[in-house]
């Protein structure tokens, strides 16, 4: 049955709702930054740029590097514009738009979507201005309570672990990311566990003028162990999209992997005085692995 109209919704040009973009906007691997300028420092290596778009803080730049067709697209902050930006991409190559309808399974094509982000380390081993792809990322957002994702044994009692160890009211998610993709990029990085807050302070372990109902969060998000067959579980990184990429890609049938530039470190309290080379240093290797 076509999809109805307040579901897929569709603006007068035809592109999709919130990206302004049609299915011939986009190329088949795709790399996401969350600031919109940040769309530039990618594109700017580009050979050729075919296609620029803006609507709300989604930028999408499609051009080619060494030959290859690229999209670099902004996605703003938080796994609330994840669940926009996924859901949305998918529709673009995997919903008919005159028809309404869903493609066949045996025709649906899998992204593969790049996230070139910043995060902050929780343990002192891993040094601001390195680069981390996630293995597993957690999420502590709500995004996963309206959607039937399916975890491994693994990643429930992960995530179990989570909710016990902060003695909260809702279990977290864990998703695991694309192997492929991350021994593909990530090769020589630190290889860690996200964590995805879903706010930059409170949630963050960050005072300001409000107290924190959970004193001492940093600690208990660095001092997290969980062991497992395939060893000692911890998490190493926290930032604010990486579970939602994870988990939607996952259901959608999509590769994706994160990569974080380390731009700070909570438990040494230090930040990158360098941060935007750390960032740009973080694109070029991107853009040539990829």
């Amino acid at each position: 049955m076509p999809i109805a109209d307040s579901e897929f919704i569709l603006n007068k040009d035809g592109s999709i709702y919130h990206l302004n973009l049609q299915p011939d906007h986009i190329s088949d691997t795709i790399i996401t930054v969350g600031d919109p300028e940040r769309v530039p420092l990618v594109s700017q290596h580009f050979d050729s740029i075919e296609t620029v778009m803006q609507k709300r803080e989604f930028v999408t730049h499609v051009g080619y590097y060494k030959g290859k067709r690229l999209t670099v697209i902004s996605t703003g902050m938080g796994t609330d514009n994840i669940d926009i930006l996924l859901n949305e991409l998918d529709a673009l190559v995997n919903i008919d738009f005159v028809t309404r309808e869903p493609r066949p399974l045996e025709e649906r094509i899998a992204l593969r979507i790049v996230r070139v982000g910043t995060s902050g380390a929780l343990q002192a081993d891993i040094p601001v201005g390195s680069h981390l792809v996630t293995e597993h990322a957690v999420g502590l957002d709500s995004l996963m309570q309206f959607y039937p994702l399916v975890e491994t044994g693994l990643e429930v009692e992960v995530a179990s672990g989570v909710q016990q160890a902060l003695g909260l009211s809702y279990r977290p998610y864990c998703v695991r990311g694309t192997d492929l993709l991350r021994e593909q990029l990530g090769a020589g990085m630190v290889v860690g566990n996200t964590l995805t807050c879903p706010g930059f302070y409170g949630p963050q372990g960050r005072v300001l003028r409000l107290d924190l109902r959970i004193p001492d969060l940093i600690q208990q998000f660095q001092n997290f162990r969980y062991q497992s067959a395939e060893g000692e579980f911890r998490l190493t990184n926290f930032e604010m999209e990486t579970a939602g990429y994870y988990a939607l890609g996952r259901m959608l049938g999509h590769e994706v992997v994160s990569l974080n530039a380390i731009v700070a470190n909570r438990a040494t309290g230090e930040f990158a005085t360098n941060s935007e080379d750390v960032v740009n240093d973080l694109i070029q290797k991107t853009l040539d692995r990829i």
